[in-house]
């Protein structure tokens, strides 16, 4: 059965650790701003649900891609004093990770809206 004292403490934790890495992650905050104009212009064109799906799904996987790393960090500043040698390497490989999706999403972005402004 459902507690729904206990899911709404979950929700909470989640919105309080969504509000913290937002406010200290300006990549977080550069692309949730990339993300709202590719929707902003999604609208503008009126592009089909397809591409409005795509765009969702590359928006978010960009943020979540940014959180994730953002997390995997702070658990390697933990070890950083045991295992120093490999912190830089996993920040690197996470930092690799979210411009990997960046760049996926800025290809699909292209795609999609490039169409609409020359065609």
């Amino acid at each position: 059965m459902i507690k729904i004292a206990r899911l709404i403490k979950s929700f909470k934790y989640a919105i309080r650790g969504l509000a913290k890495v937002f406010r200290e992650e300006q990549n977080l905050r550069v692309q949730t701003f990339a993300g709202s104009f590719a929707l902003v212009l999604a609208s503008y064109f009126q592009v089909t649900a397809v591409e409005w799906c795509l765009l969702i799904i590359v928006s978010a996987l960009v943020l979540l891609m940014e959180i994730v790393n953002s997390a995997v960090e702070r658990v390697t500043d933990v070890l950083k004093p045991r295992i120093h040698t490999y912190v830089k390497e996993v920040k690197d490989i996470m930092a690799a990770a979210v411009m990997l999706a960046s760049v996926l999403a800025i290809v699909v972005g292209l795609i999609i809206f490039l169409p609409y402004l020359f065609g």
